[in-house]
This record gives structure tokens, C-alpha cells and sequence, in this order.
């Protein structure tokens, strides 16, 4: 098995006392998504050698498979692994995708379920997966601080979360954690929400670093889709718009033979290089990905560098949406309701 190439380094994620690996590992494509679920055998090795390479911090959630994820996670951590990594999962998408929810008997009931398919004792970070926009912000954090206080969960995230529901939700226990899409091609969250994180003391958490594998393939990423795979449905993968957009995936490759490391490397470079508290977590389902992801962890960019990159992915280069509009998807939510409201237990 081929060793990483380099040594990964710690950080701070948050003020609250957590630190992980630099880079972590996002466990999605390995049971959903992306295709179908991979074999448990190679996914366990592959989670156990991101750990024996340093990446400590594995990201996954209850609607992943669902539930199969946190399953085969659970078995990659036996054998003494659990006490070497930092375990992050996620609460409030229904099973079948149609619904978020964050009222507290769904929060308990969740939070024990992530437990006992994980196999562990304590969940280290919880995120709230998407803002239940029924239930004041306040509301769901009470929950998950009791939570806390039962030894159940060791620190509160919140993920693709707007400014405002951040503050309400700090107010009530300090959030760790803010996990968001963030990458060269979608920048949106440098507006106000990375700033609001800033001032709070929250670590940031960039999942999708490499534009959903854009940025490591290119165009011709889409021709190798399966049809099972969503992103085949995703605006920026479309025919019309991925056709300007693979003029952005030439012109980083261009600067990356320059530098003399991969486009997906200097693209995820990118992200470390915008704060010590900024942890990215790419996903792969291959061994030699993992190791070439954690290469970026060497590659330095200047600050000429870092507005050269940015330059080649303008918002008027970048076409199609993030993200299919769906009910679902009240991704960065608006607001949710004030306590004053709340009827509920």
C-alpha cells in the first residue's frame, strides 16, 4: 500500500478546544450519490489508511446510504482506530430527502441512532445537516447543548447555515464548527458568513473543495458519471454550461503544470490557503486520490498567485447554480422562526 506523501499537519477547528487533522476525508461518495455503494472491504482500507496517513477527521451523516455510512465507518473504526480520530456526522435530512427537521424528540432520536451504527460512546462534532426553518434555530441548539451535557455529542456544527441562524445559535452554546461548499468556483460564502464565523471564533469546514471532482477532471468528468450519480443533474455539469466552464478547468491546469503539481491540487491549495481555520474535506473512494489530495498540503501559492486563481473563476466565468432548486434545498436557509413562536415540547 502506498505510503502519503506528506506529514499532515493539526489545527484548531473552532475556539471550543477541538483540533483535527488539516485535511479531512468526507465518507459520502463511499455509500451514496455518487454512483453505486462501493465494496465495504476496500472502503474499510481506505478509511484505515487516511487515518495511518494523519487525516484524523472523517465526515459523514445519517442520510448518507442512509445510515449505511455511519455503519461502515463504525467497522473501519474497530481495532483500537476510534481513539486516533476526530468523528463528525450530521442530523436533519429525512431518509428520503424530502424533509429537514430540527425539533428536539428528532434531534434525540437521531443524535442515539448516529451512536449505535457508529459503535461508539460520544459523537465528537454534530452537525445540524440543513435548517429546519419550522423550528426556531434556538429551539434545536437547546437540544443538542443537552446533548453535550449527557456526554453524547463533544462539540455543535452547524452546516450550510446563513449568518443570522449562526449568531442565534452561538448565542444559545458556542457552535465549533460551520461546514459549507466552498471551493474555486463557489465563493459565496466569503460575503458574510466566513466573516460571521470569523468574529465568533468558528472554524470552518469546506466540504466539496474540488467543485463535486471538477476540478479534477474537468469537462470530461461528466462523460464518466454513471447515470445514478447526481451530478449528472446539477446545473454547472449540464452540456451548455460545462462547456464554458471547461475553459476555467484549462486554465488552472495550465497554471498547475507551471507549479508542477496537479489542477486538483493546486484547487484544494487554494482553500488551505485561506486561513488556519479553514479544513477542507474532499471525498474520494481511491487510495491514490487520498494520497494526491494530501500533496496540496505542500503546494504554497503567493498572494499574486491566489488573485491569479481566483481571476480564472469570476462569477461571470462560472455558469449554471450550485445546487438543483428543490424544497429541500433551502440551502444558507433565510430565517427561522423566533422563539416567541415555538408551541412545541
Amino acid at each position: 500500500m502506498a505510503a502519503a506523501p506528506v506529514s499532515v499537519r493539526r489545527m484548531k477547528l473552532g475556539s471550543q478546544g477541538l483540533e483535527v487533522s488539516a485535511q479531512g476525508l468526507g465518507c459520502m461518495g463511499m455509500s451514496a450519490f455518487y454512483g453505486e455503494r462501493k465494496p465495504e472491504a476496500d472502503m474499510v482500507a481506505l478509511l484505515r489508511h487516511a487515518v495511518a496517513a494523519g487525516v484524523t477527521f472523517l465526515d459523514t451523516s445519517d442520510v448518507y446510504g442512509p445510515h449505511t455510512n455511519e455503519i461502515l465507518i463504525g467497522k473501519a473504526l474497530q481495532g483500537g482506530v476510534r481513539s486516533k480520530v476526530q468523528l463528525a456526522t450530521k442530523f436533519g435530512i429525512s431518509p428520503d430527502l424530502t424533509e429537514v427537521h430540527g425539533d428536539p424528540a428528532y434531534v434525540r432520536a437521531a443524535c442515539e441512532a448516529s451512536i449505535r451504527r457508529l459503535g461508539i460512546d460520544s459523537i465528537d462534532l454534530y452537525y445540524q445537516h440543513r435548517i429546519d426553518t419550522k423550528v426556531p434555530i434556538e429551539v434545536t441548539i437547546g437540544e443538542l447543548k443537552k446533548l453535550v451535557e449527557e456526554g453524547k455529542i463533544k462539540y455543535i456544527g452547524l452546516s450550510e447555515a446563513s449568518a443570522s441562524t449562526i449568531r442565534r445559535a452561538h448565542a444559545v452554546h458556542p457552535i465549533t464548527a460551520v461546514q459549507l461548499e466552498w471551493s474555486l468556483w463557489t465563493r459565496d460564502v466569503e460575503q458574510d458568513i466566513i466573516p460571521t464565523c470569523r468574529e465568533l471564533g468558528i472554524g470552518i469546514v469546506a466540504y466539496s473543495p474540488l467543485g463535486r471532482g471538477f476540478f479534477s477532471s474537468g469537462a470530461k468528468l461528466v462523460s464518466e458519471l454513471p447515470d445514478n450519480d447526481f451530478r449528472k443533474n446539477l446545473p454547472r455539469f449540464q452540456p451548455d454550461n460545462m462547456e464554458k466552464n471547461a475553459l476555467i478547468f484549462e486554465r488552472v491546469s495550465q497554471m498547475a503544470a507551471r507549479k508542477g503539481c496537479t489542477s486538483s491540487q493546486l484547487a484544494l491549495a487554494w482553500v488551505h490557503h485561506q486561513g488556519a481555520d479553514v479544513c477542507p474535506i474532499p471525498g474520494t473512494t481511491k487510495i491514490g486520490n487520498l494520497n494526491q489530495n494530501l500533496g496540496a498540503l505542500s503546494v504554497k501559492l503567493t498572494p499574486e498567485e491566489m488573485v491569479e486563481l481566483e481571476s480564472y473563476a469570476t462569477m461571470d466565468d462560472v455558469q449554471g447554480d450550485r445546487i438543483l432548486s428543490t424544497n429541500l434545498n433551502t440551502w444558507r436557509d433565510s430565517e427561522t422562526p423566533p422563539l416567541s413562536s415555538w408551541k412545541g415540547n
